[in-house]
């Protein structure tokens, strides 16, 4: 039998319409950790700001990386996923001052795929029309981030079965 190790505390992370916010409770329910959506660290400001489809500054998005950040050191030792869309490296540097231990699920995929997602989802504040800077933004992970990429297509089941896959490939998360 495998040994049960520490929950890492996952970032979901990716552009608008990959799914953070269908394969990021799917993943913590498999990992028997807690979620928390990271559009609910939002101040409300930032939610009018893209909701009329102008693009968030990094002054905006500050507090809301430090919230999510608070919660992930929270979590430490206890695992949990969060999902963000941490598209810069910077903005996933703040998330690991934070929480040094957090790792990153990446969701990424076809670009058509995406917007023929998003264009069938409802009640969500963004846009589609932002999509193309979210993709002008998104810095993948770099070979040193601890972190995986999961491809977005198939069902939510295979997409967090790849999610688990790829996370218990990982090594164990050092002890906080």
């Amino acid at each position: 039998m495998k040994e049960r190790r520490t929950p890492h505390v996952v970032v979901i992370m990716g552009v608008a319409g990959t799914g953070k916010t269908t394969i990021g409770p799917l993943l913590a329910d498999r990992l028997g950790v807690l979620y928390a959506e990271g559009d609910d660290f939002h101040p409300p400001a930032n939610i009018e700001k893209m909701s009329s489809g102008t693009p968030l500054t990094d002054d905006d998005r500050w507090p809301w990386l430090d919230a999510i950040g608070a919660w992930a050191d929270g979590r430490a030792g206890k695992g949990g996923v969060v999902s963000s869309s941490a598209l810069k490296r910077s903005y996933r540097d703040r998330l690991r001052a934070a929480a040094p231990g957090a790792v990153f699920v990446h969701l990424t995929g076809d670009r058509a795929l995406i917007e023929d997602r998003m264009s069938h989802r409802q009640g969500h504040f963004m846009p589609t029309a932002l999509l193309d800077s979210q993709f002008a933004t998104l810095q993948p992970l770099g070979a040193d981030e601890a972190g995986v990429s999961v491809d977005v297509s198939g069902s939510p089941e295979e997409i967090t079965d790849r999610a688990v896959e790829a996370l218990d490939g990982l090594e164990a998360p050092a002890a906080p």
